[in-house]
């Protein structure tokens, strides 16, 4: 089943001689239950790519849809619903809130869901167990280490239970050791049925994905 595809997409910013093309005809298509690894350099258009596919920015031309919709076509609500409900973000940095435990962390993105309190602990505490980080409910965020802050954000992106998470740079910020631990997380959650696409540099790090998506000057590349 296909989640996500984009047909010729292309983003331009700016006008003129400061005209910048960030991606230029991009063809991507998504399944369900792959794991992509998108590989460029810096200024490659990766992350102008993930915010595209995480409804967080418009092409400026081309066709994108998320199971089967137009995301063209959507309406201001309907991207917020589709960035809550089918997509979830982990960052570099995390993007957690320091003065928030990491219990109410994960417990953001379901603040606006219409569902029983007692649903909602079921759902983080299942989550913090899986990922190992269930006796730092308590801690905030600069109280526990990189990795474990890289945990929390990993669980407040499933808890939402989404049919994408979308990784930038996740390991970024890490040691080389803790970056391994997390990438083999990664492939743990992907071998339960999860849709990973996953933007990285290193190509250490894309080995890990199952098929790795090259875009450099805008334009892409499939790896098989």
């Amino acid at each position: 089943m296909t989640v996500a595809q984009l047909k010729n997409i292309s983003k331009i910013y700016g006008k003129g001689e400061s005209e910048t093309v960030a991606l230029n005809n991009i063809d991507f298509k998504i399944e369900q239950g792959d794991f992509w690894a998108v590989i460029g350099p810096s200024g490659s258009g990766k992350s102008t790519l993930l915010n595209i596919l995480g409804c967080m920015d418009v092409p400026t031309s081309g066709e994108y849809y998320l199971n089967g919709q137009l995301v063209n076509d959507f309406s201001n609500e309907q991207l917020s619903k589709a960035r809550n409900e089918v997509i979830s973000f982990v960052f570099q940095y995390f993007a957690l809130l320091n003065e928030y435990t990491v219990y109410d962390n994960i417990m953001l993105p379901l603040n606006c869901r219409k569902m029983s309190m007692t649903e909602k602990k079921k759902r983080i505490n299942y989550y913090m167990e899986r990922l190992g980080i269930e006796k730092l409910s308590k801690k905030k965020p600069a109280q526990i280490s990189g990795g474990q802050q890289q945990r929390v954000a990993i669980a407040r992106a499933m808890v939402t239970c989404p049919d994408i998470i979308l990784a930038d740079e996740p390991t970024g910020a890490l040691d080389r050791k803790t970056g391994e631990e997390l990438m083999n997380l990664f492939q743990e959650i992907n071998n339960e049925g999860k849709t990973i696409v996953l933007v990285t540099h290193d190509m250490k790090v894309a080995a890990k994905a199952q098929r790795q998506l090259i875009i450099e000057d805008g334009k892409s590349k499939i790896v098989e």
